[in-house]
């Protein structure tokens, strides 16, 4: 058996606003492995200042994988514990090798063109005029749900965009859901209070990470329930994962499997909120259509319900040509459509 890696570079067809700043490109890697009968092809989907394994010695690390990739799939995912895209390319591309079809890894209803996943459409921090084009879009592409991303322009502007949503639509018509990135310093809990007025459905990270305390008095006293995502980068153990969810008790946490372990970490996160009676959802962090088809085919193999954050895949304009397609609201994987060969992708 043999790998290689490779970098690629997606090109974002609009700058892309977040409160750490705006995002122009995005880096990934795919991981190759070939065991003399078929190949397989894996997504290491880093994000520059976000993954934990954004670290110098990361390129290092995937040569590495590639050099041991003999000592199979187990050995490798339990050495990369401190590099969670490495695990999930090394995952993704296993599964892949395993197939019949390299892009086909979790045999199901969406994986067949059968069944589609209800997801939500994405409002990108911007100016005024741009988020409210952004809002006006995705209402006419059908979505039921719409997530907006906060704490980047004036508050009362954010405010007054979801205002003008609700007075249009009821949270029976139209799921909203905000997202701050950790941008909400201490008046944290006075901006829930006005965002619940507007019969929003949650908060993803209202505050900095690594604020326990308070994080847990804000999910103990906000009318807004609140959902962890950044929250959970860069912890590693059982125990730790444990401690967290027990420490903090958040209404929500998001699955990112490139950021948390691939499919086996993200796997226990949700095993071990559902013990402590904790929901979650599942979203793509920016991967090409090969990491999206991933995650999107293991969602719906492990039945998580409501809206998913799998909506990135036209957000770059040299994106992997591929069968998903979103339509009213739902990814689902056309069977009109096909793949890039594996061989366009590798050279």
């Amino acid at each position: 058996m043999v790998a290689h890696y490779k970098k690629y570079i997606l090109e974002f067809r609009q700058p892309s606003g977040t409160s750490r700043g705006i995002l122009r490109q995005k880096e990934t890697w795919f991981i190759f492995i070939n065991d003399g009968q078929k190949m397989g092809l894996g997504e290491c989907g880093l994000l520059r200042g976000l993954s934990c394994d954004d670290r110098p010695d990361y390129e290092e690390k995937l040569a590495w994988t590639c050099a041991n990739i003999h000592l199979g799939k187990d050995f490798l995912y339990a050495s990369l514990v401190e590099f969670p895209s490495i695990q999930m390319g090394v995952e993704t591309a296993f599964l892949s090798m395993l197939s019949d079809d390299p892009f086909l890894l979790f045999p199901n209803a969406f994986s067949s063109s059968e069944a589609s996943i209800i997801i939500n459409g994405l409002i990108w921090m911007g100016d005024l005029d741009f988020m409210l084009a952004q809002v006006k879009d995705k209402l006419e592409q059908g979505f039921s749900c719409i997530k907006m991303k906060v704490g980047a322009i004036d508050f009362e502007q954010e405010l007054s965009i979801l205002k003008g949503i609700r007075n249009q639509y009821t949270k029976e018509q139209l799921v909203l859901r905000v997202d701050a990135n950790g941008a909400f310093k201490a008046d944290a809990i006075e901006k829930l209070h006005r965002l619940a007025a507007l019969d929003i459905h949650s908060i993803e990270q209202p505050i900095p990470v690594g604020n326990w305390r308070e994080m847990n008095r804000l999910c103990k006293e906000s009318p807004l329930p609140i959902a962890l995502d950044e929250e959970l980068i860069g912890v590693f153990s059982r125990e730790d994962k444990i401690a967290l969810l027990e420490g903090i008790q958040p209404q929500f946490i998001i699955l990112k499997p490139s950021f948390i372990g691939g499919f086996t970490g993200a796997k226990e996160w949700s095993t071990l909120a559902q013990e402590r009676g904790i929901d979650s959802w599942v979203t793509s962090a920016l991967e090409s259509n090969v990491g999206l088809n991933a995650i999107a085919q293991w969602t719906y193999h492990n039945n998580f319900k409501g809206h998913q954050g799998l909506g990135t895949g036209n957000l770059f304009t040299n994106n992997i040509p591929s069968p998903l397609t979103i339509e009213n609201g739902y990814i689902r994987l056309s069977n009109k459509k096909v793949w890039t060969p594996l061989e366009q992708i590798l050279f």
